[in-house]
């Protein structure tokens, strides 16, 4: 098959898959990235995510990661729903995190266009990644034309927003490329004036010290430092506020996932039974969920920080 046949099919077969949007890039050294990732880890606004600092190079280099590695095709599938918990006074898990983990979801999609490309093009090396590797996820969906990075470092998809988990891969087979598109978050500040912890910087970067996301997630000690008391909006497991206030995720539209879907009883959970919640109820409520992250220990802890 032609380069031509050959990029059409994988797309054609992505989309089949669910995949909204795909792009391809050429398999390169991310110079201006890897500038940036340097300095963002200098200034240790990694916070205590000391992983990000392993594999800089294959982080910056895909080529490191597949041997003779040509191309990158990018993948977003959509996650935006417009259910909303129902109590307003309960804490707030990010939505993202309403249905199953979308690691073992969207592995599964992957797992089936690497070998429908196996099948149809013969044998090639390469390697797929959904959040799961040192790979610069947004970096590469920018360098495909699948958007461009927000003030919030997100994602942002001109036709439908930036709610969209971003997945990878990495092929030693050369393809049609994609290209960047054009910086549309123009004078718009909104993400930035939103932020009730001032996480946001300047150069879309983010001081994940002061990122709600991380202090509910990432953040494995037993405390949340007591400055961000007040600041946390009532949030317990990640936050969407900077994507909710993006005036371009006013085009996100429902997503057709069935294992995106809520548990029945999670969005009707009031105040109280958040603040009761015990073990049992946890790990019913959040079987195979990505609130797992957190385990029950992680969840009581912001829960508790929430009451202060």
């Amino acid at each position: 098959m032609s380069i031509q046949k050959n990029t059409h099919a994988i797309k054609s077969k992505a989309h089949e898959l669910g995949f909204d949007f795909v792009g391809i890039s050429k398999a390169k050294f991310l110079e201006e990235d890897a500038h940036r990732l340097d300095n963002w880890l200098k200034q240790k606004h990694n916070a205590k995510m000391q992983y990000m600092e392993n594999y800089f190079e294959k982080r910056v280099d895909p080529r490191k990661l597949v041997d003779g590695a040509k191309s990158v095709i990018s993948l977003l599938y959509n996650y935006h729903t417009t259910l909303r918990q129902k109590d307003p006074e309960a804490p707030k898990i990010a939505k993202y995190a309403f249905g199953k983990d979308y690691h073992f979801v969207i592995k599964s999609k992957l797992k089936r266009l690497e070998e429908f490309i196996r099948g149809q093009i013969g044998d090639v090396s390469l390697r797929y990644f959904v959040d799961s590797a040192p790979v610069l996820d947004r970096a590469w969906a920018r360098e495909s034309g699948l958007g461009w990075i927000g003030k919030n470092s997100m994602l942002i998809n001109k036709q439908k927003g930036s709610d969209f988990f971003l997945a990878e891969i990495i092929v030693d087979l050369e393809l049609e490329y994609d290209g960047p598109i054009k910086d549309y978050c123009g004078t718009c500040t909104a993400c930035i004036d939103s932020c009730p912890t001032d996480a946001i910087l300047e150069e879309r970067r983010i001081d994940s010290n002061k990122c709600i996301s991380y202090l509910t997630i990432e953040l494995k000690d037993d405390h949340i430092p007591n400055e961000f008391e007040g600041k946390m909006e009532n949030w317990a497991f990640g936050c969407d506020i900077c994507q909710d206030v993006c005036p371009w995720n006013r085009f996100g539209e429902q997503n057709q996932e069935p294992n995106f879907q809520p548990h029945p009883n999670l969005l009707e959970m009031s105040k109280e039974s958040w603040e009761c919640l015990d073990l049992e109820q946890f790990n019913e409520l959040f079987k195979g969920s990505a609130v797992k992250r957190t385990k029950f220990k992680g969840l009581k802890r912001n829960l508790e920080f929430l009451k202060k």
